[in-house]
């Protein structure tokens, strides 16, 4: 691994990297993790956890330190700031050995549209993001960050639970820092929970960001926010440059199963096969068999304005119809099976006649052993 790149920010002088290079120098016995930590405090004086580092070193080296693991001493606030420290340390020392093995992909990405840049995975339990860069030979892992997720943990399921959520999400927007308050470091990205999904399931809440940090500080537990994701703002940085709106998928996992995308194939081409059936029928005007693929609460949220903005986006025919015969064009597929399975269809729909694009967003439901689409929306 590209210990700078990959598995610690976007520069091997991020912090991140730095205290791991600590680390390993402790762990090796090198006289010289003393120095690279007293010049990690000296150039991030606000990273807590590197300031207790060095505390640790001096003291080790005076013989007052028993164990690097003991927190016993001190007022109880101090005693529960030092074990939140520890537990930061333990899962940022975690991406040394937590990393994806090589040729692998999260399980949820079934097939990439070729206008996808980038996939976002963050997993939960582990407190890190991945960022994927598709390339030629398909998806690389090209940036790794520590992360924090909501005081509660994850699997989100009322507003003000503060909890993460977890399931497929999209970024929405893109939020600088004049947009955001201190709070939020340099900028945000925000996520579309709740989801079609999410609403079906009776979630509530709102605004489920990625974001940065206040520029004051930049250790932070691995449970610390109302719900978001929050990463350093060096790394936030690194993603508000690259990553594209309305389009760069966000898997929020509680636990990542990495897989190899040959192992996919047989499942890749039963979808492919399905949504085969369900354009050919739209395209027919086989009400039928449309019927017989759909839920019975078929983009049931009929008060929503939202919906009528969606059918109003479809191309249209010459007759100012919907057009049945639009191409679909940059698919992706993503499969979620944390409870209820479900897949998310990205796709850009197309007419000729006139000529006119929108990208829509499908998501269909495995009920009683059978697939059957639910949402089918603009983006």
């Amino acid at each position: 691994m590209n210990d700078g790149a990959v598995l610690a920010g976007s520069l091997s002088s991020s912090p991140e990297a730095r205290l791991i290079a600590v680390y390993r120098a402790i762990a090796a016995g090198d006289r010289h993790a003393l120095p690279l930590a007293a010049a990690l405090v000296r150039d991030v004086p606000g990273f807590q956890l590197g300031q207790l580092v060095y505390g640790d070193l001096l003291m080790a080296q005076s013989g007052t330190l028993p164990s690097f693991a003991t927190v016993k001493d001190g007022p109880p606030a101090v005693r529960e700031q030092l074990q939140k420290l520890r537990a930061e340390a333990t899962r940022r020392l975690g991406s040394l050995r937590e990393m994806p093995p090589p040729g692998t992909v999260p399980e949820q990405v079934l097939e990439l549209a070729r206008n996808v840049r980038h996939v976002v995975v963050v997993d939960a339990s582990h407190s890190r993001v991945y960022v994927f860069e598709q390339k030629s030979s398909g998806l690389q892992l090209v940036r790794s960050f520590y992360a924090s997720i909501g005081r509660a943990g994850f699997d989100k399921e009322v507003e003000g639970d503060l909890r993460t959520p977890l399931g497929i999400y999209h970024i929405t927007s893109r939020l600088d820092d004049q947009q955001v308050e201190e709070l939020y470091g340099i900028g945000a990205l925000p996520l579309n929970y709740p989801n079609e999904h999410d609403r079906r399931m009776g979630r509530t809440g709102s605004g489920i960001w990625l974001h940065g940090v206040p520029r004051v500080s930049y250790a932070r537990s691995p449970y610390a926010t109302e719900g978001c994701v929050a990463l350093a703002n060096d790394d936030m940085a690194y993603l508000m440059e690259v990553l594209q709106t309305r389009r760069t998928p966000v898997v929020v996992a509680n636990e990542v199963n990495w897989v190899r995308p040959a192992d996919q194939a047989a499942e890749r081409r039963s979808f492919e096969t399905l949504l085969t059936k369900w354009q050919e029928a739209r395209a027919r005007g086989d009400a039928r068999t449309l019927l017989a693929l759909q839920t019975a609460d078929f983009n049931a949220r009929v008060d929503n304005p939202l919906r009528k903005a969606s059918l109003d986006a479809e191309p249209l025919g010459a007759s100012g119809e919907l057009d049945p015969q639009a191409d679909w064009r940059q698919v992706s597929v993503f499969r979620w099976k944390r409870g209820a399975e479900v897949t998310i269809v990205n796709y850009t729909v197309v007419s000729t006649k006139p000529s006119r694009s929108a990208d829509r967003r499908q998501y269909w439901a495995r009920e009683q052993g059978r697939w059957r689409l639910f949402f089918d929306g603009a983006v």
